[in-house]
């Protein structure tokens, strides 16, 4: 070999080797609204259900708020921050009409299968149902805890009361505010009052309010300044499974509100601003047919069917990806782990990374 071309090569391979471990982000958020359709994020309110009244109470009010004949116009309507904000400096994947596909890999298309499959990038098939039992699979948030450069700088808030098993919080020693549990905080006026309304909600369902959720994350993120931070929203299931179409957008608009209201202090917040990325998403999809659209599982098609939106540092923003492409959410705990420089292996497998388009740094290491 040569020595010009021997000399070549070697800086070659040492600039693959450091652009794998470079980080692209200091600080990641996931958020995560329950069992939200792909079909709404990317058309924003469907006109067989929005004109139904069997789904919606009264759909005067509901189109003035969320139709528009212009499908552009009408999904930002519906999600102002992911079409205003997102789709100009993130990156948008799942809008089926392109053949950019994002789906679950479980066969079982619940939740906590689900979210297993986000947090530990793994497809388990001992986990069926929804059912309140400790996760045996280690998770990303645990993993990232054990890091010296996280440790003690990882929380989990949610809604759903399962999130406890789903993370396991008694073996991973990840702090999880979930369902109606109130946050131990002394001395502190904002969580007594968040404390109070919580104590007084009259009927407690398995799923908090989200706003609720989102205050005593918002909170804590102001106080304490966390670096990996998990929010799981789930009103959007929840009025789904009602069938209560109009309530389902309601509370998808709401979210994107508050996703909005959280980008706007971390880039305002010099801890955060620029050095933070946000990775959106959901568990799992719904029935596509007017008769189905509230359901979803192993037998309704279209449960598989799920999005993906991020935003932030190590994503190019290159707005809605309409290029054919089939990404899973098995890839997503990868792509955290990718996105801070990190490796994601434990004891069981692990989806590759999502490979990011123009971002040469993380082909290298997801290939």
């Amino acid at each position: 070999m040569k020595p010009a071309f021997l000399l070549i090569t070697l800086v070659t391979i040492s600039l693959l080797a450091s652009a794998q471990i470079i980080p692209q982000t200091e600080n990641i958020f996931i958020i995560t609204t329950d069992g939200f359709r792909w079909q709404e994020v990317f058309a924003g309110a469907d006109s067989t259900l929005i004109n139904n009244t069997e789904f919606v109470e009264d759909t005067s009010i509901a189109k003035q708020l969320y139709w528009n004949e212009n499908m552009q116009e009408r999904r930002r309507m519906l999600l102002p921050f992911f079409w205003n904000v997102i789709a100009q400096k993130g990156q948008l994947y799942g809008n089926r009409n392109f053949g950019n596909k994002s789906n679950v890999a479980n066969l079982y298309k619940i939740s906590y299968p689900g979210y297993n499959e986000i947090f530990t990038g793994y497809t388990d098939p001992g986990i069926i149902i929804n059912y309140p039992k400790q996760n045996p699979n280690t998770n990303i948030l645990e993993y990232l805890n054990k890091q010296e450069q996280y440790h003690g700088k990882v929380v989990a808030f949610s809604s759903w009361y399962v999130f406890p098993y789903i993370l396991n919080e008694e073996r991973s020693g990840l702090p999880v505010n979930s369902g109606y549990e109130n946050m131990q905080v002394e001395n502190d006026s904002a969580y007594q009052l968040i404390n109070k309304v919580q104590d007084n909600v009259a009927v407690k369902n398995h799923t908090r309010y989200d706003l609720l959720t989102y205050l005593n994350a918002k909170e804590y993120i102001e106080q304490h300044h966390p670096k990996i931070v998990f929010i799981g929203l789930g009103e959007t299931d929840e009025f789904a499974h009602e069938g209560h179409y109009d309530k389902y957008l309601q509370r998808a608009n709401a979210v994107d509100k508050m996703i909005s209201d959280l980008w706007y202090f971390v880039q305002t917040n010099s801890f955060y601003k620029n050095k933070t990325t946000f990775i959106i998403t959901t568990d799992h999809g719904r029935g596509k047919k007017t008769f189905n659209w509230s359901n979803h599982s192993l037998f309704t098609n279209g449960s598989a069917q799920t999005w993906l939106a991020m935003i932030g540092p190590g994503i190019e923003p290159l707005g809605e990806i309409k290029e054919e492409q089939q990404i899973y959410q098995k890839q997503i705990a990868g792509t955290i782990a990718l996105l801070l420089g990190q490796k994601f292996e434990t004891e069981h497998k692990v989806g590759k990374p999502i490979p990011l388009p123009q971002s040469p740094a993380l082909h290298l290491v997801s290939k």
